[in-house]
């Protein structure tokens, strides 16, 4: 079943670059932005009319669908979410290592500051 983009946790969100990412809020639909599941559990119809003002804007096209790869997308999708989820404490440990040490710099350095000053 293509995406129900009339489901209330289904999102759409246009970047900058012109990207387009539309997936579920609560994440059951693993093959996003392509496909829900057939029976979603929490799929629920949004309001017909809630009082939105509609715009003159075109949702983009959505890009064709990728060839099936082999396996089931769903553990594919998981395997990726733990390759992510692995690489990202070594990222925030390195961040947070790289803060550190601007911090330490610009405190050390923070004496100084009369010294650089012009005189009028």
């Amino acid at each position: 079943m293509p995406m129900r983009e009339e489901c209330k946790h289904f999102q759409s969100r246009t970047y900058a670059s012109g990207e387009v990412a539309r997936f579920c809020v609560l994440d059951l639909a693993p093959e996003a932005p392509w496909r829900c599941p057939d029976d979603c559990p929490r799929y629920e119809r949004r309001l017909a009319d809630a009082g939105w003002q509609h715009g003159d804007l075109v949702e983009p096209a959505v890009e064709n669908e990728p060839d099936e790869p082999e396996g089931d997308i769903g553990t594919l999708l998981e395997e990726a979410e733990e390759v992510v989820e692995a690489a990202a404490p070594s990222a925030i440990t390195e961040a947070r290592e790289r803060e550190r040490k601007e911090q330490a710099r610009a405190s050390s350095t923070a004496g100084f500051k009369w010294f650089r000053r012009r005189r009028s």
